[in-house]
């Protein structure tokens, strides 16, 4: 099992020393199961949620005279909450190798995307690579350090998971797909009939404090892609970045885009278990009372 952090450790036993004096049933126990659960939701996208906030605190209030040009800001405030993660305990140094896997998967993807047009950025700025503002790849990077952090916080396992290989060989695809859509056919219809024939069978289990839920793998993959689809719009509003039919006024991303965001999800995940194995659930107490530890 993946250890928390020290920051973690700290707040998990001050969250325990609290919870212990909770009721087992009734109406109020579902309301802390369900407090518990989004804290800890809360905890593990705070990389990308800072992030967000970063994005849309820069679109109301960065001046557009400032000598420091907005892409510019919003690169150093990205690395300096990268930074605070790492210095404040938020995150282990093992998960920053999963991290900036994810930052360096998506800066390739962002610099061919927009070079084909699929979107584009403000041209100010001089941290970019190709016209890629370097803030690009730390948004792709908010997905993975959400990613590993609610595999840790939850205690995440799979039954039924598919062959970790086969998972690799499907997500490498979707990757390439990403690309080589714009000179051959697009085969993302023919890669969701592939994830669903995997992971369909998969269950995942993930516990909360006393509650341990169970749900199908597919419907997480779509309820975080449904997730990531708000944050874009959110973005998008904010001008960190536009789509060609927002480029004469805001208008909502095209839903079309969900799929792009579930077969992303593919490869979170596939980048995250190469590092930290799927595992299996663990058996149920039999001791009355029993309690296990929340990270």
């Amino acid at each position: 099992m993946q250890k928390p952090t020290r920051l973690e450790r700290r707040i998990d036993d001050a969250a325990h020393r609290i919870l212990r004096q909770t009721p087992r049933g009734g109406w109020r126990a579902v309301v802390i199961e369900f407090g518990v659960f989004f804290a800890k939701q809360a905890w593990a996208c705070i990389f990308g949620g800072l992030l967000l906030a970063v994005i849309v605190a820069a679109r109301l209030w960065y001046p557009d005279d400032a000598i420091l040009a907005r892409n510019d800001a919003l690169t150093i405030a990205a690395v300096l909450i990268q930074i605070a993660m790492i210095a404040g305990g938020l995150e282990t140094r093992r998960e920053l190798w999963v991290i900036v896997l994810f930052h360096l998967t998506g800066t390739a993807m962002e610099i061919f995307k927009t070079d084909a047009g699929s979107w584009m950025y403000d041209e100010g700025g001089v941290f970019r690579i190709a016209g890629v503002p370097l803030f690009s790849g730390f948004m792709y990077a908010a997905v993975g350090s959400y990613m590993v952090r609610v595999y840790r916080l939850f205690d995440i396992r799979f039954r039924r998971y598919p062959p970790v290989w086969a998972t690799a060989v499907l997500a490498a695809a979707i990757y390439a797909n990403f690309f080589l859509h714009h000179f051959w056919w697009d085969a993302r219809w023919v890669l969701l009939l592939g994830v669903v024939a995997l992971w369909a069978p998969t269950v995942l289990h993930a516990r909360v404090w006393r509650a341990r839920l169970r749900l199908p793998l597919l419907i997480v993959f779509a309820g975080v892609a449904a997730v990531i689809y708000a944050a874009e719009n959110i973005g998008t509003w904010a001008g960190a970045w536009l789509y060609p039919n927002q480029v004469d006024g805001w208008q909502f991303v095209s839903l079309s885009k969900l799929s792009s965001w579930f077969l992303l999800m593919i490869i979170s995940v596939v980048l995250v278990t190469l590092v930290y194995p799927p595992r299996v659930p663990r058996p149920v107490p039999v001791r009355r009372g029993a309690e296990t530890r929340a990270t």
